[in-house]
């Protein structure tokens, strides 16, 4: 079994790594960017990849989305620091698999991989019941943004020029520039600097 783990963070990922290596005996490799994620997907096609949210450069909606494009059968499942049941939702609807936050146990986590690996899903329980209850949209300003405008939010959160963003995205600068200005239309707001405040509001960051 493989399993690929993409995460920035070298300490979270080798924790990681011991668990599912002594649960499951698989085979573990390991990306802390978009770009190595996708390069590993195409060469190992891993039976499963567990993958966090907040990356640098190419965010983790934008990258699961590219990763089923690259292989649509491709097992995914989120373990983010976003335990908001929003972020589930957005990837659940792009193609994962799964959906967990990073305060979940090992025990859940394991059970998760598993279920995914037998060919079902699974949503960490807290954020099943709030998808339930059906409080993850009322009054949230990013419930009606795309994952593209999501994405251009975190990005400009992190500091992120146009020119930047448009490298990231692996579009030209007038597509990243056109994507920056309906995003602020669209949370009604003229200036990046509220689009930031904003996303820091909201733990987009």
């Amino acid at each position: 079994m493989k399993i690929l783990l993409v995460d920035d963070h070298e300490i979270v990922r080798s924790g990681l790594r011991t668990l599912l290596m002594s649960v499951f005996g698989a085979t573990i490799s390991e990306a802390a960017t978009g770009r190595d994620a996708l390069l590993l997907l195409r060469r190992d096609r891993p039976d499963l990849v567990l993958l966090d949210l907040n990356l640098p450069g190419i965010g983790g909606l934008e990258l699961l989305r590219r990763m089923l494009l690259e292989d649509k059968a491709a097992r995914i499942v989120v373990l983010s620091m976003h335990s908001e049941a929003l972020y589930a939702t957005r990837a659940m609807a792009l193609g994962a698999r799964g959906y967990l936050s990073k305060n979940t146990s090992s025990e859940e986590l394991s059970r998760a991989v598993r279920r995914v690996l037998e060919g079902g899903r699974y949503i960490e329980n807290e954020i099943a019941q709030e998808l339930a209850l059906g409080s993850s949209a009322r009054e949230n300003p990013l419930r009606d943004l795309t994952e593209r405008e999501l994405e251009i939010m975190r990005l400009l959160a992190g500091g992120m020029t146009v020119p930047e963003i448009a490298n990231a995205l692996g579009v030209g600068y007038k597509t990243a520039a056109n994507g920056c200005s309906l995003l602020k239309a669209r949370l009604g707001v003229a200036r990046t600097s509220d689009v930031v405040r904003l996303a820091m509001t909201l733990g987009l960051t």
